[in-house]
Formats: structure tokens, sequence, C-alpha cells
């Protein structure tokens, strides 16, 4: 019908009609797609968003959503203006004017919005996970409790201890210094070390500055809890791993293999005789909040 009424030699009342009937066709299509690309979202881009990490939630996973149905709100009204020689440029310069109008009215909209987004994607922290607040334009000072959702606008934080919901603005939290207690991950690793007789004290000092001076160069490992605590002929020694990431706690482990072998290079040039138990233990230790 629309090409119809095309093909038809034009007239003022048939023109009118045209272009009252393409508007319909025109809003029919953006509601059809629209529905298409929700379906797709919730079916596909949700499930495997929560299959991957099931504390995702707030306003900002369904972002993409209204972005794509703004795409194609935007798509068709360009093709119904192109098809009817309306001026797009007038009114895209039009809408830039009116654009620039709203950013001046809703600055602060826009920065807590745009913080969402940084948030977002920079990802300090989840949901789920205990933080703390230490400076920020306008966050409290000391605040700390457990992040219950990120929002497009705004953060809730449960505030432990008293149990109240602090909703901060997402444009505070981009400038505040945020310490993330569960997003920080420490493995205890603990080598066995047996000696044929009994170590005496002074062998146990050198055993323990060798040990110290090994790991202490190393990033990521807490040298200051490093723990040697020695048996009637053994010497157990616990080290601390810290990290935020299974790449960065890897990665740490291999630096520390090398540490130990540094070790038992000290140890041989020193004429101690001792065996390596395998293999190594490692132990999630939890982080003190």
């Amino acid at each position: 019908m629309e090409m119809m009424l095309l093909l038809i030699p034009n007239t003022e009342w048939l023109n009118l009609i045209e272009f009252c009937f393409s508007i319909g066709i025109t809003v029919l299509s953006g509601w059809f797609l629209s529905k298409l690309f929700r379906d797709f979202f919730d079916a596909k881009i949700l499930g495997i968003t929560f299959a991957s990490n099931p504390k995702v939630r707030g306003e900002s996973i369904f972002l993409l959503r209204y972005l794509g149905d703004f795409a194609i709100a935007v798509t068709l009204i360009i093709f119904f203006c192109i098809s009817h020689n309306i001026n797009v440029a007038g009114i895209v310069a039009s809408l830039g004017i009116g654009g620039i109008a709203i950013a001046f009215a809703a600055q602060k909209t826009l920065e807590q919005f745009l913080g969402g987004i940084v948030l977002t994607l920079d990802r300090p922290f989840m949901v789920g996970d205990y933080i703390g607040l230490s400076d920020g334009q306008q966050g409290k000072q000391g605040t700390f409790g457990r992040v219950e959702s990120i929002g497009l606008r705004s953060t809730k934080i449960r505030i432990s201890g008293k149990g109240t919901l602090t909703v901060i603005p997402n444009n505070s939290l981009t400038q505040a210094t945020i310490e993330n207690f569960s997003g920080a991950r420490k493995i205890m690793s603990v080598m066995t070390i047996t000696f044929p007789e009994k170590v005496s004290v002074d062998e146990q000092a050198l055993i323990r500055q060798i040990v110290m001076d090994s790991t202490v160069d190393i990033f990521g490992l807490d040298w200051r809890s490093t723990e040697v605590a020695f048996g009637d002929n053994y010497a157990q020694i616990s080290f601390f791993i810290l990290g935020s990431n299974e790449l960065s706690m890897d990665l740490r482990k291999q630096l520390l293999d090398l540490a130990r072998q540094q070790i038992t290079k000290q140890l041989t040039q020193q004429n101690i005789s001792f065996t390596l138990n395998e293999p190594t233990i490692y132990v999630d230790s939890p982080i003190s909040i």
C-alpha cells in the first residue's frame, strides 16, 4: 500500500494520506524491531551475563538495551526523513542546540550518569563487595559497608553496623578513594624443609635471614607477615601472597617459586643439609575487615 501511494500521481490529499500512512508504518516498524531486540537481549545477553556473574544487578545491565532502542529509533527517523525529502541536517542541528540546552540544565544529572558508565567500565567494585570510602567530593568520610546496587545515577551501600542504606552519586565515587576489602585476595603458601638432625639456634637465625633476604623484594608478597617456625628437625615457612585476580596470583606464585629456588641455593652454599618437601601447599587466607 505504501508503494502504491508513492506510484500514484501526486495530489495534495494523496500526499497527506501517504505521509500519515508512512508515519504509522515507521512507528509499527520501530515497535516490532524494539520487541525483537528486547527478546534477544532478555534471552541471550541477560542469560550469558547472569551465568558468568550472578551478582550483576541494578540498572547498569540495561544500559545496552536502552541504547539499542535509541539506535533503532534514530535509524527509522533518518530513513523516514530521507524518503520524504525532509532536511535531516536541519533537524540534527536543532537537536544539537536543544541537547546543549538540556546539558546545561541537567549538568549534575549528566555527571552522575557518566560516573555510572565509568564505574561500569572500570569496575572498582561489584555488587556484594565490602568497600570503604575515605574521601570524595560528596562521599561521606569513613563510609564502610556492602554494595547493594550500582545504578546509572547512584550507588547504594548498606552501612555495616547500623544497617542503613546510603545512596551516593556516581560522580562522587569516581573522585573518591575507594578501598575494596572483598576484591583483595590473600593466599598463604606453606613450605616445609626437613633437616637430618636438630637445627641449632645459630642455624635457625641464619635460615630465617636467608628466607627474608630472598623474598623481601617480591612485589605482592607481604614479607612482614612471613613466618618461619622451627621444630625438632624441620622448619615450616609461611608466605602470604596478595593479589586481586587469578592472573596476578599466578604471576606472584611463579615469583615465589623462583624465591624458593634462591632459598635452596643459599642453604646449599651454607653447607646446611635439608630436604624440601613437595608439593607446596596454598591455602586461602581471609582478609581482615
